[in-house]
């Protein structure tokens, strides 16, 4: 096979599953997946923008998370359900290299703001008594600004590397999204080079990222041991506990997704990793906020309250105007 320039490809071939016998469950799976996400994140951010309690810096990251969650499962479950509706399994080059950007945007904005999260606990729980100093909305605002900005420049890297590279004709991935170093193990002029540029990325826009929350949790944890009451310790690590379990989702299911790529041979394994890191861990992120966070938990409790009064009295003016028309308009 001659090796054609990628601009020149039509499209990619996305092997997720090709039994048509298997295709509706997994439409209804991952519909409900990717609802069960939207609605919960989307719970988190009005719950943290409609209680003024939750007006602090924490929750300003913590609503962000979400909504970069939001984003992250939308740059790759749409289109998967697109393709599972219509029994098709191609992405045109324009598609998968606009998943390729968003997907490393949304990745690494989800590490920063961790790592964010883990310096704010840090100054917490080691500084008390200059946290509102410290973290002021202006700090705030530059810090999100700041990842916003690092991701963007990791998209960058990743659409560069992959657009170096030139592939065959029918090119198939064996995922249900273009995953980077699948991409680059069928570029026809694919080197180990490629995987050095790819783990290169992964260490400068991964790495540092977990050795900020490493270095925030040595500190807290050490400033924790100090303080001499049980419950004063109890109390410092429990305004951890959900960002902890977070992290250890996140990066637990990245570096499995991420070496799965590179290294297993087998889809089937492959797959299963992708879909527990872009699919349930943004499903699962709200559900750790909201049932292990009182203060989450109580919002959420005000906001469905106010939901509900809303919804009934929208039912019991729409009864209202029905009744008023047929008062009206009496049957003969």
């Amino acid at each position: 096979m001659e090796p054609e320039n990628l601009t020149r490809i039509p499209e990619f071939s996305l092997l997720f599953s090709e039994d048509p016998d298997l295709q509706p469950i997994l439409f209804v799976l991952f519909l409900s997946i990717y609802l069960i996400t939207m609605f919960g994140n989307l719970l988190i951010i009005l719950a943290v923008t409609s209680d003024p309690h939750l007006h602090t810096p924490m929750y300003f990251f913590l609503s962000n998370l979400s909504l970069a969650d939001i984003g992250f499962i939308s740059t790759t479950v749409p289109k998967m359900l697109a393709n599972l509706q219509t029994h098709s399994n191609s992405i045109s080059y324009a598609g998968c290299l606009t998943q390729v950007a968003f997907l490393a945007v949304f990745a690494c904005l989800d590490s920063l703001l961790l790592t964010v999260m883990a310096f704010d606990r840090l100054v917490a729980i080691c500084h008390p008594l200059h946290y509102p100093i410290i973290m002021n909305p202006h700090l705030c605002a530059f810090l999100f600004l700041l990842s916003l900005s690092i991701s963007l420049l990791d998209s960058l890297a990743h659409c560069l590397v992959v657009s170096q590279f030139t592939f065959c004709t029918d090119v198939e991935i064996p995922n249900f999204f273009c995953d980077p170093p699948q991409l680059l193990k069928l570029a026809c002029d694919y080197t180990s080079t490629a995987d050095i540029f790819v783990f290169l990325i992964a260490a400068v826009f991964g790495g540092l990222p977990v050795s900020g929350i490493l270095y925030s949790y040595v500190h807290i944890v050490s400033s924790v041991l100090q303080v001499p009451s049980a419950s004063g310790k109890h109390k410092a690590f429990s305004t951890c506990g959900s960002h902890l379990s977070v992290v250890c989702l996140f990066y637990g299911t990245g570096v499995g997704a991420y070496c799965s790529s590179v290294v297993s041979h087998v889809p089937g394994k492959v797959t299963v990793a992708s879909v527990i890191y872009t699919v349930v861990t943004p499903m699962l992120n709200p559900f750790i906020y909201s049932l292990r966070n009182k203060d989450i938990k109580s919002a959420l409790q005000s906001l469905l309250r106010i939901i509900q009064i809303y919804i009934y009295e929208y039912i019991f003016i729409s009864f209202w105007f029905v009744d008023q028309g047929n008062l009206q308009n009496p049957r003969n």
